[in-house]
């Protein structure tokens, strides 16, 4: 039932509208449009408020013809860098860009296969729950809209996120992470004549960080010191330095005791140098919990639809543990319980990214028979 034809063609209208994270404007304008013509009530949030953006969160509801609880679907609007002009080519199958810019499929591919759903039960009459659409803003820049979406608008609790590359799985484990910003104040002094009456902010963070442990931690844990900002010029000792870094685990005592150790490590090492230097250097941190883990269990109904789904239609099914974070995982930390399935998207975030047009028709496929099942009743 799913048109490969109008799919292709809603794909390659979305994938044109720019919309970089903070800039989803246009492209929500076009969606509300879509959603409201095929009967939905639609609403904007106050997110783009909230986060600097130019929209926010677009939220449809339609109603259901069949009694069983609503069902969440979900994508993001915006895409990353270099997102603007995208010219998408459609080759042999396979969709690309003209190389100059990424191609949008993460998460315009989403969209579209949301859409191409929707559309298939309406023309056919199809028997379906109430469904919900949340298409969230500035999720490549933090999962900004989502941590702004006030869940309350929505009646579902459980659904689906489509922004997964994995053809062969649904995300159903995702690590918790702590976002973290350190400052080093040191004393600036000229490099040249006095550099004794100076305190280099560099010097105490490059010590701090030289005695950690980064990257995999184990398999449950990573952790990075990702930027690092500081000085003025090769003259002047350095007198403040910026960090920033992150700690991702699925084990929640896990992440609470790496965190711990880079911050203390900064704390020790200022420490260190104070035996010289008196009041100084001073660390000053900021840490925030970037997302919450997700864990939903392998006998959730959200898992057993799409396992007894992909069954159906002849598709692989497994359940998958990723490092990454997603909008799931907010929607999880505030009761809504959702899975992560694929699109088919490949080399995202790159100029090299694609998409073939069968996985997509085939992510429809599978969403098609989820909400098919849902509405029967079979799986519970």
């Amino acid at each position: 039932m799913i048109n490969s034809d109008r799919l292709s063609q809603n794909f390659t209208r979305f994938v044109k509208i720019d919309s970089v994270s903070r800039e989803e404007a246009e492209m929500a304008a076009v969606l509300k449009t879509m959603l409201e013509d095929r009967g939905a009530t639609v609403v904007m949030d106050n997110a783009g408020e909230v986060i600097g953006g130019n929209c926010g969160n677009l939220v449809a509801k339609f109603k259901g013809t069949v009694d069983a609880q609503p069902l969440l679907l979900s994508g993001h609007m915006d895409t990353v860098e270099p997102g603007r002009g995208i010219k998408p080519v459609l080759e042999n199958g396979v969709f690309k860009s003209d190389g100059a810019t990424i191609l949008g499929s993460d998460d315009k591919s989403a969209l579209a296969i949301i859409f191409e759903v929707l559309d298939v039960i309406q023309e056919n009459n199809l028997p379906h729950p109430p469904i919900e659409v949340v298409f969230t803003v500035a999720e490549e820049v933090g999962l900004m809209g989502a941590k702004a979406f006030d869940l309350s608008m929505i009646d579902a609790k459980i659904g689906y996120i489509l922004d997964s590359t994995d053809r062969d799985g649904i995300v159903t484990r995702a690590p918790a992470a702590n976002r973290f910003t350190i400052k080093i104040h040191g004393k600036d002094a000229h490099a040249g004549a006095f550099p004794e009456n100076g305190i280099n902010a560099i010097s105490v963070a490059s010590k701090a960080i030289s005695g950690l442990h980064l990257g995999r931690i184990d398999n449950e844990t990573t952790c990075n010191i990702g930027l690092i900002k500081g000085g003025k010029a090769t003259n002047i000792v350095p007198d403040l330095v910026t960090v920033h870094g992150e700690v991702r685990s699925h084990d929640e005592a896990k992440l609470k005791t790496v965190t711990e150790t880079i911050l203390n490590a900064f704390h020790v090492t200022a420490d260190e140098f104070k035996k010289n230097h008196g009041d100084l250097p001073r660390v000053e941190i900021d840490l925030e919990q970037d997302f919450p883990a997700t864990h939903v269990p392998d006998d959730h109904i959200v898992v057993k639809l799409a396992c007894k789904a992909a069954e159906n239609v002849g598709q692989e099914m497994a359940i998958k543990t990723i490092g990454g974070g997603a909008d799931a995982n907010i929607f999880f930390g505030k009761g809504v319980v959702t899975g992560v399935l694929y699109t088919g998207m490949t080399d995202v975030h790159t100029v090299r990214e694609s998409i073939k047009l069968d996985d997509m028709v085939g992510a429809a496929d599978l969403l098609l028979e989820i909400i098919r099942i849902h509405s029967t009743g079979e799986v519970e």
